[in-house]
């Protein structure tokens, strides 16, 4: 069985927001304030989330990643990951399972998650200096976040990839450093562009950093070379220097991928979506709750990708910012 959509992308991948809450607040996701939390009786149990996996993989997804709000904040997320990575894949072998942190609280659990069979880890990190930091996050959790990139070192997860997110006035005269940072310490750096997903929808195309101007900020230090076979991958990758370090841009902006993407979204209250910028969603808590069948689960896997756009539209004049900011969608 294969999960296409109407224009022939083959979807493998599967990202669930374990919850919506974060320890964060970054100014480009949401208020200072926060953002109202879902009601606790809509979040998926680990028994419905595993039942929407299975039937995910029967369906066809091989690729699991953990996302939020922020997934370690699930005191059961170890858990999670040990079951999802012990399921069998209708082909032989077992999905891979991956995560997305902010690094809070990643230092006391790096080793469990490595156990459990958790196989690539993404922390997020905008910026290396600790006021920018507090700045930023509202939040003064700098060393916290580093200590769980050390201990993810530590325990061999590879590679770890550390994602950032280029902000005009904010840390754009820092994008040189976090890349040697990164490389001395054998982690792939990759940028991302500012995404009109923030709860506060104040983000603005005009403030927004490009992919060439990123490019443009690390040649004057390092020589890029495009590496080909991005495939699905949504981060166009650069060999730094000739290498081995690598850094990623994804350019969901100014260079849309959407032509190759393989990616399915859950939310932390089931909800199915079919990409980060849908307007419509799927439900599959409500069906789940009533009794369906696998076989009836897997449909509504396909009736979501029935319905997804051939791109994201962002370039679009009459483009709309979905009403889910990025924290209670996942990433």
């Amino acid at each position: 069985m294969t999960l296409e959509d109407p224009y022939g992308r083959v979807h493998r991948d599967l990202r669930i927001s374990l919850t919506d809450h974060c320890n964060l607040r970054c100014t480009y996701c949401m208020p200072a304030e926060g953002v109202p939390w879902l009601p606790r009786q809509t979040l998926l149990s680990p028994e419905e989330l595993m039942r929407i996996v299975r039937v995910g993989l029967a369906e066809g997804i091989t690729e699991v990643r953990l996302t939020g709000g922020e997934p370690l904040l699930r005191p059961d997320v170890v858990e999670i990951v040990a079951r999802i990575a012990a399921l069998s894949l209708p082909t032989g072998g077992h999905p891979e399972v991956s995560i997305t942190t902010n690094g809070i609280g990643l230092s006391k659990i790096a080793g469990a998650l490595k156990d459990a069979g958790l196989t690539r880890v993404n922390v997020s990190l905008d910026t290396l200096d600790a006021e920018r930091f507090h700045q930023l996050t509202r939040r003064n959790r700098l060393t916290d976040v580093l200590a769980g990139i050390e201990a993810a070192r530590e325990v061999g997860f590879a590679p770890i990839k550390v994602n950032a997110v280029p902000m005009r006035e904010v840390n754009f005269d820092e994008l040189a450093d976090l890349l040697d940072w990164c490389l001395e310490r054998d982690l792939e750096l990759r940028f991302i562009e500012q995404m009109p997903l923030d709860a506060g929808h104040i983000w603005s195309r005009r403030t927004m950093v490009t992919q060439a101007e990123v490019i443009e900020q690390l040649s004057a230090r390092h020589r890029l070379t495009a590496l080909p076979g991005r495939g699905a991958a949504p981060a166009e990758r650069f060999l730094v220097d000739d290498g081995p370090g690598v850094v990623g841009i994804i350019a969901a902006v100014t260079a849309p991928f959407c032509g190759a993407c393989d990616r399915l979204r859950l939310t932390a209250d089931g909800q199915l979506r079919s990409c980060l910028f849908a307007r419509g969603e799927s439900d599959l808590r409500g069906p789940l709750r009533d009794g369906a069948s696998d076989e009836q689960l897997g449909q509504i896997f396909h009736e979501c990708l029935a319905g997804k756009l051939p791109g994201h539209g962002i370039n679009d004049p009459g483009f709309l910012q979905p009403d889910r900011p990025m924290s209670a969608i996942g990433g």
